[in-house]
């Protein structure tokens, strides 16, 4: 099942997909551009992954790291479907990532990787925005690259983790302004969904609703304001968002 969480009518509402319209809880059926589209789940601690495609670590020049590259994100760092996200003013390079994201579903502390998928409530389209601009290196993102307020758009749906048989094994692409720029499969993961699992909760107690960004192919491109951004993956969703200039400007970038 695909499910959703939206804005309508002065209230959330939780939503499913049906015949290609949104299904509200109460028997509403809804098109899709008549709601605020909001990330499919209130995230708790959002893991996300650096440098889990080889192909994509070769391509900014960095060896493939030996363990899994994670550092965290900020809770409002996330927004929904057909949602806004501002470009800063002044920075040269600015450029999506395309992401699974996995949703964890029950709390799960040193997890085999054998019972790692007995964990998952579903699985979502990230767009993991970063700029260049303020990296110190790939292998230590700073908070003005990867916990930007909405900077990383989130859905739009929530589907059930029986409805991804196989999540090692689904194309996904990024299209702008219409082009397809990147395209990859998760296959091509470095460290896969099952080892990601195992390894944080070995350490650490994941909860319900925690979120695992589980990185990007390459084939990054600029983006630049008014361009549109689609972020897809097959039998999960296709994301929508838009990049706006900052009205208000920074006194930090």
């Amino acid at each position: 099942m695909k499910r959703a969480r939206v804005a309508y009518a002065g209230a959330i509402h939780h939503a499913t997909e049906q015949d290609g319209c949104l299904r509200l809880a109460d028997g509403r059926r809804l098109t899709e551009d008549a709601v605020v589209w909001l990330p499919p789940i209130q995230p708790g601690t959002i893991f996300a992954l650096g440098l889990n495609y080889a192909d994509h670590a070769k391509e900014l020049a960095f060896k493939a790291p030996d363990e899994p590259l994670v550092f965290l994100k900020g809770p409002h760092s996330v927004c929904g479907h057909r949602g806004q996200t501002r470009r800063p003013r002044g920075v040269t390079y600015m450029h999506y990532e395309c992401e699974l994201a996995v949703v964890i579903g029950k709390t799960a502390r040193r997890v085999a990787p054998a019972n790692a998928y007995d964990y998952i409530a579903g699985y979502t389209v990230a767009n993991d925005y970063a700029i260049r601009d303020y990296l110190e290196n790939y292998y230590r993102p700073n908070f003005r690259v990867k916990s930007r307020d909405f900077a990383t758009p989130l859905g739009p749906w929530l589907v059930d983790a029986a409805g991804v048989p196989d999540p090692m094994n689904l194309p996904l692409r990024t299209l702008v302004n219409g082009r397809v720029t990147q395209e990859g499969n998760t296959r091509d993961m470095i460290f896969d969904i099952p080892a990601l699992i195992a390894y944080l909760s070995d350490f650490m107690t994941l909860s319900p609703g925690d979120i695992i960004l589980t990185g990007t192919p390459e084939g990054l491109t600029g983006v630049e304001v008014g361009d549109e951004v689609i972020t897809e993956i097959e039998g999960v969703g296709s994301l929508k968002n838009t990049i706006i200039g900052d009205p208000e400007g920074s006194n930090v970038g």
